[in-house]
């Protein structure tokens, strides 16, 4: 019998492309989608219509707990943070039997890693500490409470305890993601994209501080491939995946700086001619925070480790490298602000 699959943020950036991901590889799944309204569902329908539509948002608990009721396994892409929809979901995974728990896979993120930069207002400095989800699990899913995602994660970890052998949870820890999604949504991501945006709109590029901060990164397509094993190893009674306190998966295939992530751009946008030069000027964390809000954190903090879990016991192999997207990424804010024409524009005249 094919499993019966449960997502959430099926027209967002994550979910619409480990949506597209599973529909490619298993259509046999039996998927259903929660959408917000009749705008969104159009969107999914008009892409995968073997997909069953559940309308609702995240605050619709009843919804969500039966929705976790009647699923195999439910895929959470929507929130990192929304902690009443966790908790629904949950209270109707709990009503699987241990003979045929419910799987639950969590979208966190690495911004849980920035606690220390954050909490001490550094920003733009390098750091040499580096987190890892096998010898370093312990310290992973034990970070202060006051870490972004944090109170999520630790009632995705805590359900396992609540409920024993009748849930069973992961949680995909992606860092700064990038590329082009395959949903029928949202294709965007959000940190590369917005310093691209705010470089163009400035018409100069720059680094908050000395831009010496790091984090690793991924593509959303390699980040897709992770959630698609997971969702296989749940479906296979659990499969080579580890799950509850030893459930937590990052997903990286290299790390950038991110003065080094505004040279590429200047780079290649002042070779487009769209900024007067590809000099990079140093920011305030307080200046960053005017162009995009959370800029100094998002471009200024530190957010490193290594995904070790995922290739080890999944065969999950990662194939993106991140500098071969900045002139794609280029094109494609330079349009959103008008600077350019797409094809068709171009084509009607």
């Amino acid at each position: 019998m094919a499993p019966k699959i449960f997502l959430t943020g099926a027209t967002g950036y994550i979910g619409g492309d480990a949506l597209f991901h599973l529909v490619e590889n298993h259509p046999e799944y039996e998927l259903a989608s929660l959408v917000r309204n009749s705008e969104k569902g159009a969107q999914v329908a008009s892409q995968y219509a073997s997909v069953r539509l559940v309308y609702g948002d995240l605050d619709s608990e009843q919804t969500l707990e039966e929705e976790a009721r009647k699923a195999d396994i439910v895929l959470h892409c929507a929130s990192a943070d929304h902690e009443g929809a966790l908790n629904a979901i949950i209270r109707g995974l709990a009503t699987h039997s241990p003979q045929n728990p419910g799987y639950l896979i969590q979208t966190s993120g690495t911004g849980i890693l920035c606690f220390s930069d954050a909490e001490r207002k550094i920003f733009g400095e390098a750091s040499t500490k580096v987190y890892d989800d096998w010898e370093g699990i312990g310290e992973v899913t034990s970070l202060p409470d006051f870490a972004a995602h944090r109170k999520a994660d630790k009632i995705v970890l805590a359900a396992a305890t609540n409920y024993p052998s009748r849930v069973r949870t992961a949680i995909v820890c992606p860092p700064c993601i990038y590329g082009k999604g395959r949903g029928p949504g949202n294709q965007r991501s959000i940190q590369m994209p917005d310093l691209t945006n705010s470089i163009l709109k400035e018409k100069k590029a720059f680094q908050v501080g000395e831009g010496l901060a790091v984090w690793t990164n991924i593509h959303v397509h390699d980040l897709s491939d992770c959630f698609l094993k997971l969702v296989e190893s749940a479906a296979a009674g659990g499969g080579n995946a580890t799950w509850d306190q030893e459930g937590y998966y990052f997903t990286e295939d290299g790390e950038h700086a991110w003065g080094q992530m505004s040279k590429l751009i200047a780079e290649d946008a002042s070779k487009k001619n769209l900024i007067p030069t590809d000099e990079v000027v140093s920011v305030s964390a307080e200046e960053a925070d005017r162009f995009r809000r959370y800029g100094s954190y998002i471009w200024g903090a530190n957010s490193r480790c290594k995904a070790i879990r995922a290739r080890r016991l999944l065969g999950w192999s990662p194939t993106k490298v991140i500098k071969n997207e900045i002139s794609e990424l280029v094109d494609m804010e330079a349009r959103s602000l008008g600077l350019t024409q797409g094809h068709a524009a171009k084509a009607a005249g």
